[in-house]
């Protein structure tokens, strides 16, 4: 090293589960600037070789030689597990990365938060949606959000069909309405339909804040069609964000124009008038950064202690509250339907 020249810190990285999410977090991480990937570490032995092989990454045998080298890793192993996994690292001194949500009850969210207290690191929840390139370039636009509508709609596959739609998918959304709304909640309210499981397969939030916002959120994973939109109103205008392709639009009045009058108000002649005359269209379309590796960079950099997590636990575990609140108002309409149901057969044995 050059005399006076002060190298950047370099973190030491592992990922605990490569599956497939976490094979796309080694992926990146082992191209990320200030990391050294120490390692993958998954159960099944044949298939951390295999990521290894395939990424030119150290595979180690057991989960404590991944926590023996490694300053900080990436949690990516199923849901029931993350508190076993995270609690473990963290009393290592090891900073903790988990994928959404942070546990499967808030008993074990607590557990894991209470670990990072007494050892003093960092732990983020990975809820992709907040680096998504839209979300990005619609920050500046971002003005008191009064009433926000959410569509998440996937087609229907094996996976994840253990839990229902709500902590699968709709858990994204949740999440992301929160931070931009940046209030707490007040009230929610929700109905589920169990289509092609035993679990909810679609439902409908209603969430109401204490600053009088409004969101309406629906998630399915029974859809002919994939879509992920999420939609804003504010007083200063409207913003359309495709969550899908990280692209978006905020509309406006143009310049100091003054909003049309309602019922006994402006006598414009409204049917008459081109919108476009009127309303500025702003597009909105992010650097084509890859919203995983936006993700990446943050930890790497809390973990560093050059910035606070972007999703710290505390905000994983309301988001995970939120939606156990959800899901339970929701798994509730479907014992409520079904209910006369059951009772009719057992009159009829």
């Amino acid at each position: 090293m050059k005399e006076g020249v002060v190298s950047a810190p370099t973190l030491r990285v592992g990922v605990v589960g490569v599956g497939s999410l976490g094979f796309h977090h080694a992926r990146i991480l082992a191209d990320l600037p200030g990391v050294t990937m120490v390692g993958v570490y998954d159960i099944r032995p044949d298939r951390s070789r295999e990521v290894g092989r395939q990424l030119g990454i150290p595979v180690l045998e057991t989960r404590q030689e991944l926590l023996a080298v490694a300053d900080a890793v990436v949690v990516v192993v199923p849901t029931t597990a993350h508190e076993e996994v995270a609690v473990a690292s963290l009393e290592c001194g090891v900073a903790v990365l988990v994928e959404k949500p942070i546990a499967s009850t808030l008993e074990a969210a607590d557990r894991i938060l209470a670990q990072a207290r007494r050892s003093g690191v960092v732990i983020q929840v990975g809820h992709v949606e907040r680096f998504n390139p839209a979300v990005i370039a619609a920050e500046p636009y971002l003005d008191k959000p009064l009433f926000v509508e959410s569509h998440r709609l996937a087609t229907f596959s094996p996976r994840s069909t253990d839990v229902a739609v709500v902590l699968d998918l709709m858990i994204h959304d949740v999440d992301l309405i929160r931070s931009l709304v940046g209030t707490p909640l007040r009230d929610i309210d929700a109905v589920g339909v169990p289509v092609l499981t035993h679990s909810v397969d679609i439902a409908n939030a209603r969430l109401v804040f204490e600053s009088g916002a409004v969101a309406n959120l629906t998630a399915s994973r029974v859809s002919l069609e994939r879509m992920r939109k999420i939609r804003i109103f504010q007083r200063s205008g409207y913003l359309s964000l495709n969550l899908a392709d990280g692209t978006g639009e905020f509309l406006r009045l143009r310049g100091k124009l003054s909003a049309l009058g309602g019922a006994g108000g402006s006598p414009w002649a409204v049917g008459a008038l081109d919108l476009s005359t009127i309303v500025e269209r702003i597009p909105l379309r992010g650097d084509g950064s890859e919203p995983l590796r936006r993700e990446l960079e943050s930890f790497r950099d809390a973990a560093l202690g050059l910035s606070p997590p972007v999703v710290s636990g505390e905000e994983g575990r309301a988001a995970l509250a939120a939606t156990l609140a959800i899901q339970e108002r929701a798994q509730s309409t479907v014992e409520e339907f079904w209910a006369p149901v059951g009772a009719s057969v057992r009159s009829a044995d």
